[in-house]
């Protein structure tokens, strides 16, 4: 089944709207299919700002109205807690959350944009997507994150080369409380490394230190602008260490 089809038979959906490749291609297939759509973005301490401002900038781009939820995921202690299936218990709320939203205003079908790369066995989330019911287009459609990224750009959308994100709790190492002091640390220096012109990286706690994992191509730049990195992070973090292993 394409996407056209896909809307063909859904013509009435709400999304689960991240400001990220996947989703943004999704919003604007939707759009361009002739969907009534509405995208919604859950504003967690996981999300940095600039994903919120990039959902803005693409739903604005598209003429489309984007709601914004606001929740504190960290109110849900399994979450929180981060055990090894902490995205599960996250995605199970905010996705709860996102189709509680959507039931009121009228939208009875919830997608959201997994894709055919996405590896179900390693992404404990997707579970939870599933007892929820919510459907992925792009999955179902059999579309890659290359196949993706590459009909973004032809769309001539500005996410096609959007590096890709995890949440920041993937910063925090499993086992570790969750707390909202370290998240904002954490996208601090992240904005911070973004400004030194950092692409496509990780700044991960390890213990008292940051971690900065970076792409192979950038390993030089992490190198040559240590200083610069010491100076911009010292806010923050007193040891910064950098990990040879590239991301």
């Amino acid at each position: 089944m394409t996407l056209e089809e896909f809307f063909e038979r859904n013509p009435r959906c709400a999304l689960g709207f991240s400001g990220g490749v996947d989703s943004a291609y999704l919003l604007w297939a939707a759009v361009r299919a002739g969907a009534q759509v509405r995208p919604y973005f859950v504003k967690t301490p996981f999300q940095p700002a600039f994903e919120l401002a990039d959902a803005r900038r693409l739903a604005g781009t598209l003429g489309v109205d984007l709601s914004v939820v606001e929740m504190n995921v960290l109110a849900v202690e399994k979450v929180a807690e981060n055990p090894g299936k902490r995205c599960y218990y996250c995605k199970r709320a905010i996705f709860g959350a996102i189709r509680d939203r959507a039931l009121a205003d009228g939208y009875t079908l919830l997608l959201d944009g997994t894709n055919a790369s996405d590896d179900a066995s390693d992404r404990p989330g997707m579970a939870a997507l599933k007892e929820l019911k919510v459907r992925s287009p792009l999955r179902e459609a059999g579309l890659t994150k290359e196949i993706i990224r590459e009909r973004s750009r032809e769309a001539g959308l500005f996410t096609w080369d959007k590096p890709a994100y995890a949440c920041l709790a993937t910063r925090v190492p499993t086992g570790r409380t969750i707390t909202g002091a370290d998240l904002r640390r954490i996208e601090a220096g992240e904005a911070a490394l973004r400004d030194l012109g950092f692409r496509d990286f990780r700044l991960r706690l390890y213990g008292d230190a940051a971690r900065l994992q970076v792409t192979g191509t950038q390993l030089a730049l992490a190198v040559e602008s240590r200083a610069s990195i010491r100076r911009e992070l010292a806010p923050w973090f007193d040891t910064v260490l950098l990990d040879l292993k590239e991301r």
